[in-house]
């Protein structure tokens, strides 16, 4: 079910998003992305990303692909409660729901969405590592991010496990978020 209302209205159905089992190729991620890409450039689709916990993971990884200009239209990386109220995520979103929840991620895929007018915007937000000590609702490796399109948004949960690196939880996530959004372009494209 898409949620086509409000972030800050009813609460938004939230998918498990499909997490990898076994074991996690980081080197992949890459090539995931770059066919990821084309898939856009071919189908002339736009993107854009509105990050928290990712710092810009998603965006690095969509625009290593040569042409990629053709349809990534920005990011916006919004690692602080204010900077995300300042970019336009309602601050009752944030008080009513906590930051770290499928409300906030909606808020922030369908305000990316339409600030750089693209076909799709994804975003995120959680915590990896340690607990956020500004915000009691963190909860080390819980993640939701959220797909925004014409469509609807469509609301996912994950839970990363712990990576002795920051980078390689960053880089798990955004294999997952890859995985969603080409599910979520399948949708898309049949709706034409």
């Amino acid at each position: 079910m898409r949620e086509k209302e409000s972030a800050a209205a009813a609460a938004p159905e939230v998918k498990e998003a499909a997490v990898h089992r076994g074991s996690f190729d980081e080197k992949a991620v890459a090539g995931s992305y770059e066919s990821l890409t084309r898939l856009l450039i071919e189908k002339e689709l736009t993107i854009a990303t509105m990050e928290s916990c990712t710092g810009g993971e998603i965006a690095t990884l969509l625009t290593n692909t040569e042409g990629a200009s053709a349809v990534f239209r920005g990011a916006l990386i919004v690692y602080c409660n204010e900077a995300k109220i300042s970019l336009g995520i309602p601050e009752e979103v944030i008080r009513e729901n906590g930051v770290y929840s499928p409300e906030t991620a909606a808020a922030m895929a369908e305000q990316c969405r339409s600030r750089f007018s693209t076909t799709l915007s994804v975003g995120v937000t959680g915590t990896f590592g340690n607990a956020d000590p500004a915000n009691a609702d963190s909860i080390p490796g819980e993640v939701y991010f959220a797909i925004a399109s014409g469509e609807g948004t469509t609301c996912y949960h994950c839970t990363v496990p712990f990576f002795s690196a920051r980078s390689l939880a960053k880089r798990y996530l955004a294999e997952v978020i890859a995985t969603e959004l080409r599910e979520e372009l399948d949708i898309f494209q049949r709706s034409l």
